[in-house]
């Protein structure tokens, strides 16, 4: 049986690691990489390693995070995932939500927040006050805002659309592309099942969004409405 230990999910990455690889991957880091090191992985081989070391108790992950480089940090996300989705009692959830928190430095791109963000910190929200998801929104940190949206996703998928269309509107004007990006998705997955909240709140927010949102907000709407919300956009 594979050791869960967090040397052993590095062990395992750097066996299959690959200079061929060390651009394309580079290339998912949205602010470039700044003190992050590439191994060479792509992310689809990072996942089955992290499905291996589910049972990776939570002060190794701790220890992944750590790491420098990207696809360690990468696994550590999908394998707090992998936990959190777990239906046993033994689901370390609230272990999980904390951790993911309190090294949020660590989780610094958008892949990363969007790994584990929906069942790490929305399905632990899900019973609980969301004030934790506007507190995220306040940040300075454009990652942690990412978080306040995706982790919305949880609640999407159950039919409770309020905290989605909430965060983005207060989000609606963020400077940070990715979090505009987020915006057009979430709003959009959480039109499909409401179609007229959606359409209230480009109506309400369409000044202030980016013309990218707009557009990915869109996308499911009929060609005369596209047409109408996407010519009353007033940024780029």
């Amino acid at each position: 049986m594979t050791s869960q230990t967090a040397d052993n999910v590095e062990a395992s990455l750097l066996a299959i690691c690959s200079e061929d690889a060390i651009a394309d991957v580079a290339r998912f880091f949205y602010d470039g990489l700044g003190e992050t090191q590439v191994l060479g992985v792509s992310i689809g081989r990072v996942f089955p390693i992290a499905k291996a070391h589910t049972g990776l108790p939570l002060p190794e992950i701790d220890r992944l995070l750590d790491s420098s480089f990207y696809e360690v940090r990468m696994a550590a996300a999908a394998i707090m995932d992998f936990q959190a989705r777990q239906k046993t009692p033994a689901n370390p959830l609230a272990g999980l939500y904390e951790l993911y928190l309190s090294r949020h430095d660590r989780l610094n791109n958008w892949d990363l927040v969007d790994r584990a963000a929906p069942y790490v910190v929305g399905q632990y929200l899900d019973d609980k006050p969301r004030n934790p998801l506007y507190d995220l929104a306040s940040s300075p940190d454009p990652w942690r805002r990412r978080t306040a949206i995706v982790a919305t996703y949880y609640f999407i998928r159950k039919g409770d659309l309020h905290e989605t269309f909430a965060i983005c509107a207060r989000l609606a004007d963020d400077p940070h592309g990715m979090v505009q990006k987020a915006i057009g998705s979430w709003v959009r997955t959480a039109g499909e099942a409401d179609r007229d909240q959606l359409k209230a709140f480009l109506t309400e927010s369409r000044s202030r969004l980016s013309a990218t949102a707009i557009r990915m907000a869109t996308e499911k709407l009929s060609v005369e409405e596209k047409a109408f919300f996407r010519a009353k956009s007033s940024r780029s």
